[in-house]
C-alpha cells in the first residue's frame, strides 16, 4: 500500500469542522500549498536569493554584438509556429499564385503580340492625292491608334485577370486546406489510435490503414507491428508476474502452517515462540505482497467481466468492510454517495475503492483523523473521490506514489503500513476501465484522490 508520509501535521488549534467538505470539490489548494512550502528570509514576503554567482543584470559586455534578425528570420519564426496543415495550405496557395502570375504574364504578352499581328495595315493609298507630309501624318495617327488599342486591351486584360486571380486564389486556399486535411487524415487516425491505447486495449487496437502501398501506409504498418511487439512484451511480463506469484504462494502457505503448528506446541520455549511470531508476521507480509502482485497483474489485463455496476453500492460495501479498522484507528468517515452507474468488473472496482479507503485510514492522523468518501455524477462523468487528513505530502512526490513499492520517506523493508501496491492497483484498475485517477495534496495534510470513470 502506498504510504504518503513525511511533512508537517495539522495544527492542533484547527477545528475539524472548519475543513471544507463541499460535494465533489477537492478540499485543497495545490497552489497555496506549494507557496506555503517556500522558505522566507528576513521575515519578509520574498524568497531568499538563489545560490551561485549573481546573474548579469547590466549592459551587455564590450564586444558583444546584438543579434539582428532579418526579414527571412522573422518569416521562418512565424512559419515554425504554424501547424503542418496550415503550412501545406500556404504552400498550395503560394504555388497557385505563382503559377497564376506566370500564366497572366504569358497571356499578357501573347495578347499584345496577337493584336499587333492582326491589326490591319493602313487601308488607303493616298500617294499623289495629298502632300507626302500629310500622308505620313495620317499613317502615324493610324499606328498610334493601333498601339493605344493594344495597350488598352492589355491593361484591361491585366486588371480583370488580377481580380480573377484573387478570387480563384481564395478558392484555391480553401481547396488547399481541404486537400491538406485529407492528406493528413491517416496521420490523424494514427494519433487517435495512439491516444486510445492502454494496457487493456493494446491487444486489439490497431490502425489497419487501407489504401495503396505508399509512405503513409508503410508508416501505419510499421506502427501496427510495433504495437504487436509491445503487446507481446507486456503480456509476457504479466504472465511472468502472475506465474511467479502463484509459485510463491505455495511455499508461503506451507511456512505459515509449519509456524502455526510450532507455536501451538506447549513444550516450545519462549524464545522459539517469539521467533515464530516474528516469522509469522514476515510471512503474512509476504502473502499480502503476493496477493497484491496477483491483483496488479490481473488489473493490467483486459477486462474479462463487464457488468453494470453502481459505484454507490461499491463504495458502501468497501466502507462497511473497513469500518471496524477505521474505528480502531480513530478515523471519522464522512460519506456522500449518489447513484453513479458504469460498466466494468465489480470485484476490481470494489478493490479499487477499498484500496483508496484503506490508504486513507492507514495514513491518517494518529488521533481525530477524518476521511471523506464521495461518489456521484459530475458534468456527465462518474467521479469517486477520497480525501483524508494526515501528514503533509509534497506536491512533487504525489505522482510517484502510484508506482509499485513506492513509499514516501519510507524504506522498502518497512512493512508496517503495507507492501506499497495499493495505489498502483488503483491506477491499474482505473486504466483497465478506461478512466483516470489523480491525486493532489490537501490543505492541512493528507491527500485528495479523484477517480473518473466512463458512465454507463
Amino acid at each position: 500500500m502506498s504510504t504518503p508520509q513525511g511533512g508537517g501535521e495539522r495544527p492542533s488549534n484547527q477545528p475539524l469542522g472548519s475543513l471544507p467538505t463541499h460535494p465533489m470539490i477537492s478540499p485543497h489548494s495545490e497552489r497555496e500549498a506549494w507557496r506555503s512550502e517556500q522558505p522566507v528570509s528576513g521575515g519578509g514576503n520574498h524568497p531568499p536569493p538563489p545560490n551561485g554567482p549573481p546573474a548579469w543584470d547590466g549592459p551587455p559586455p564590450v564586444g558583444a554584438a546584438p543579434v539582428r534578425h532579418t526579414v527571412l528570420d522573422r518569416a521562418r519564426t512565424i512559419i515554425d509556429r504554424l501547424s503542418i496543415r496550415w503550412r501545406l495550405t500556404i504552400t498550395y496557395g503560394v504555388l497557385f499564385f505563382l503559377a497564376g502570375a506566370l500564366l497572366m504574364l504569358v497571356i499578357y504578352l501573347m495578347v499584345g503580340w496577337a493584336l499587333n499581328v492582326a491589326w490591319p495595315a493602313f487601308p488607303l493609298d493616298l500617294d499623289g492625292l495629298i502632300p507626302p507630309d500629310a500622308v505620313r501624318k495620317i499613317q502615324g495617327q493610324w499606328y498610334w491608334q493601333q498601339q493605344d488599342a493594344v495597350s488598352g486591351a492589355q491593361r484591361l486584360l491585366l486588371t480583370r485577370s488580377v481580380l480573377a486571380l484573387l478570387g480563384v486564389g481564395i478558392l484555391a486556399i480553401i481547396i488547399g486546406y481541404i486537400v491538406a486535411d485529407r492528406a493528413l487524415k491517416p496521420i490523424q487516425q494514427m494519433t487517435a489510435t495512439a491516444r486510445k491505447l492502454s494496457g487493456s486495449t493494446l491487444a486489439h487496437e490497431r490502425i489497419d490503414l487501407k489504401g495503396p502501398d505508399d509512405e503513409l501506409k508503410e508508416l501505419a504498418d510499421t506502427f501496427d507491428a510495433m504495437l504487436t511487439r509491445l503487446n507481446v512484451a507486456f503480456d509476457t511480463q504479466r504472465r511472468f508476474v502472475a506465474n511467479a506469484s502463484h509459485e510463491l504462494r505455495t511455499p508461503l502457505t506451507i511456512n505459515r502452517t509449519v509456524l502455526e503448528i510450532a507455536l501451538g506446541d506447549p513444550e516450545a520455549s519462549g524464545d522459539l515462540k517469539a521467533l515464530g511470531r516474528t516469522l509469522l508476521e514476515v510471512n503474512a507480509r509476504n502473502e499480502r505482497l503476493i496477493e497484491g502482485l496477483l491483483l496488479l497483474a490481473r488489473s493490467e489485463r483486459e477486462l474479462s467481466v463487464r457488468k453494470p455496476v453502481d459505484m454507490k453500492d461499491v463504495a458502501e460495501t468497501a466502507i462497511d468492510q473497513l469500518s471496524s479498522r477505521a474505528e480502531e484507528a480513530g478515523v471519522t468517515v464522512t460519506t456522500e454517495l449518489q447513484s453513479a452507474e458504469t460498466i466494468g468488473d465489480p470485484v476490481l472496482l470494489e478493490r479499487c475503492v477499498a484500496n483508496l479507503v484503506e490508504n486513507g485510514i492507514k495514513h491518517n492522523l494518529p488521533e481525530s483523523g477524518r476521511l471523506w468518501v464521495r461518489a456521484g455524477m459530475v458534468e456527465g462523468a462518474l467521479v469517486v473521490q477520497v480525501a483524508n487528513t494526515g501528514l503533509h505530502v509534497p506536491a512533487y512526490e504525489v505522482n510517484s506514489l502510484f508506482e509499485p513499492f513506492r513509499r514516501l520517506n519510507a524504506d522498502r523493508v518497512d512493512s508496517a503500513k503495507g507492501a506499497g501496491l495499493g495505489l498502483s492497483i488503483v491506477r491499474a484498475v482505473v486504466r483497465a476501465h478506461g478512466g483516470n485517477v489523480t491525486a493532489i495534496p490537501r490543505d492541512g495534510g493528507g491527500l485528495v484522490i479523484t477517480v473518473r470513470l466512463q458512465s454507463r
